[in-house]
């Protein structure tokens, strides 16, 4: 039996950036958590020791900050993939780097040029592979995106057997936050473009959707997307159903009519899917 080095890469891990553009006296602020991952003619570090081809992560984390330095933060997905041409072309023994980025965005406070409060709500996201040969993809995504619908959800008609409990459903709260990840075939114009559309198409089919079920809202925002962002060819998404339960106010002479919940944070059911084009083109790493 002989024993081989398998697949490896090896990063650093959540590299925080805040990047402060100065326009006089009004400011511009990105804040983002970056991390990077290199592969390559890595075996001799892993059997022998040996580090000449190691690029150490602390030189990645550095990388990070000057690049920002030198060429600003502006679209996540271009910065992500300036970082992932860098290691690529700047070290002969890296074939292939991934660069995962979050966002976290801030809301100018209006009194001064300077001044920025934290926004509340989801998280954008990124993931860029590039490799030495030129070949490269974007995943543009979102996490936390945190909805909510009072009606218009139902949930009946489901398998039964001697182990289930949950009644019918014909008129149910409906939430869930939103992970979502989807694929640019071809070039982007504009990644922020792209970014707001595919958002704004995702809250439309989901406030939009008459929901038999969480899978059917899955689908129906996949499918939105993907029929107005051309784009983009592949969207997977997350969803776990954030459940809220009709509380028995009977015990106090009080009915409740759909209007006072008990919201769980767990167990939850977790829908997962892919909704993609027909002629979407070979994923490559994209995923990986």
């Amino acid at each position: 039996m002989a024993i081989i080095l398998g697949p490896n890469r090896y990063g650093k891990a959540e590299t925080r950036l805040v990047r402060v553009t100065r326009d006089g006296a009004t400011h511009h602020l990105k804040d983002v958590n970056v991390s990077t991952s290199l592969s390559g003619d890595m075996e001799a570090v892993h059997l022998t020791g040996d580090n000449t081809a190691v690029l150490p992560t602390d030189t990645q984390k550095n990388t990070v900050y000057a690049l920002a330095r030198k060429h600003g933060v502006d679209q996540v997905e271009d910065f992500a993939l300036l970082l992932a041409r860098h290691f690529t072309t700047a070290q002969q023994a890296i074939r292939h780097a991934r660069v995962e980025v979050e966002e976290y965005a801030w809301d100018r406070i209006p009194v001064t040029g300077h001044s920025f409060v934290r926004r509340g709500g989801e998280v954008r996201t990124c993931v860029v592979h590039h490799d030495r040969d030129g070949r490269a993809t974007v995943v543009s995504g979102l996490t936390d995106l945190v909805v909510l619908n009072t009606t218009g959800s139902e949930f009946h008609g489901y398998a039964v057997d001697e182990y289930t409990t949950l009644p019918p459903a014909t008129d149910r709260v409906l939430a869930t936050a939103v992970t979502a990840r989807w694929r640019h075939a071809g070039d982007t114009p504009s990644y922020g473009d792209s970014y707001e559309r595919v958002r704004s198409c995702l809250l439309e089919a989901f406030a939009g959707t008459h929901s038999l079920s969480l899978q059917q809202t899955l689908y129906a925002m996949g499918e939105r997307a993907l029929s107005e962002c051309p784009g983009i060819c592949e969207i997977r998404l997350a969803l776990p159903n954030r459940h809220h339960v009709a509380v028995d106010l009977s015990p106090f002479g009080l009915d409740n009519d759909n209007e006072v919940f008990h919201a769980a944070d767990r167990p939850y059911g977790l829908i997962e899917g892919t909704v993609l084009r027909d002629d979407a083109p070979e994923p490559g790493f994209a995923w990986e």
